[in-house]
């Protein structure tokens, strides 16, 4: 699966490049929580959603399609998926700020309040799930999978790079291609600017149906008002359903923080924790032909070491507790399964280490108790 996981690596080693860049400038506001939980917010849980959506759209394709472009020529197939996908994600980011239930998936990735490339990687659990219907026009169409596949891939690359804090304009694209300048003013908190510039890749669509916008002129900040993310994706990706339910308790107040982790040190677990997750595309892909129990157990542990990073990350000390049972379980996991490799072994034990620094406090400074009752 190295096709996989190469890209995957190259954007985390790209993101925090430019997070070293962009703290080291201190040109422009900037947090190292925010890139944690950016990386943190669930890509395992995106993963196997990611999954879901391929399986549906080759289910679609092979057993529903009326085989439209069958007959195109290849050059054809490629160049009108290029065009058609991007449009659909046009209408699929549109939607998403207009109805509430889509805008609970969505609302994640606008709660970051940092323009940088991690910015593009943080994402609701769910946001391949919401995708699916946007696309299955074109398996209706026939166009193959592996074609929708790398087109997917592209486009998401560029979407990626749109979220860059440090790359320059480039007039010459921005008439007809979504640039970070064009992007970032979708990201602006105030003036209505979230429903302006939906485009991925193609800025056209946005011109064509009077939704582009050029950036203001006036100093401006990215978000969304209201409640701010709690930096714990199990709670961001589920809180906005859970409200439009009418659950009360999700807004009650977030408990304040008993300690404070050092950065390096939450930066430290976050990448290690997504190695292993790199580890886990590795080895199983998309993961839904032959699921293993060895599989299962991994799966639930990344999925809970997420959850416990974000305990870490807001100083609570039942994260503390949970990352040490996770990083212990991953151990005992690995060694169970028999995954005697340099890889499995080294960042097992990597993690298990930092999780007994962190639980013994090494990095970490108590919070004063008058300074939590305040």
């Amino acid at each position: 699966m190295n096709e996989l996981t190469f890209p995957i690596i190259f954007m985390v080693l790209i993101v925090m490049v430019e997070a070293l860049i962009i703290a080291r400038q201190k040109q422009v506001s900037f947090s190292w929580q925010d890139v944690v939980f950016n990386l943190n917010s669930g890509h395992i849980m995106l993963w196997l959603f990611r999954g879901l959506e391929l399986f549906c759209y080759g289910f679609v394709v092979t057993h529903f399609s009326f085989g439209v472009v069958d007959n195109w020529p290849t050059w054809l197939v490629w160049l009108f998926t290029l065009v058609a996908w991007d449009l659909g994600f046009y209408w699929l980011h549109r939607l998403h700020h207009r109805y509430r239930l889509l805008w609970a998936v969505h609302v994640v990735h606008h709660q970051g309040e940092h323009f940088n490339l991690s910015l593009g990687v943080r994402n609701s659990w769910y946001s391949s799930l919401t995708s699916i219907p946007f696309f299955l026009l074109l398996a209706l169409m026939g166009v193959p999978l592996t074609v929708f596949m790398t087109v997917s891939v592209l486009h998401y690359t560029i979407q990626f790079f749109n979220h860059s804090g440090l790359i320059p304009r480039f007039k010459w694209l921005e008439a007809w291609m979504v640039t970070p300048h064009h992007h970032r003013v979708h990201h602006i908190k105030t003036g209505g600017y979230a429903n302006r510039n939906f485009g991925g890749s193609f800025i056209i669509w946005d011109k064509l149906f009077g939704t582009f916008s050029e950036s203001p002129e006036t100093p401006h900040q990215y978000g969304i008002g209201g409640e701010a993310a709690t930096e714990n994706p199990l709670i961001d990706s589920n809180r906005p359903f859970l409200r439009i339910l009418g659950v009360k308790k999700v807004n009650k107040p977030i408990h304040s923080p008993r300690y404070h982790t050092g950065k390096m040190r939450l930066v430290g677990g976050t990448l290690l924790l997504f190695t292993l997750v790199i580890g886990y595309v590795y080895r199983y892909g998309y993961g839904f032909n032959g699921t293993t129990l060895e599989q299962v157990g991994l799966f639930l542990l990344l999925a809970s070491g997420t959850v416990a990073l974000s305990g870490l990350s807001s100083g609570q000390n039942w994260g503390k507790w949970s990352w040490f049972v996770v990083a212990s379980m991953m151990v005992l996991l690995i060694m169970m399964a028999g995954w005697i490799t340099p890889f499995w072994l080294v960042a097992s034990t990597l993690l298990w280490l930092h999780s007994v620094c962190v639980l013994i406090g090494i990095g970490s400074t108590v919070v004063d108790s008058d300074d939590v009752q305040a």
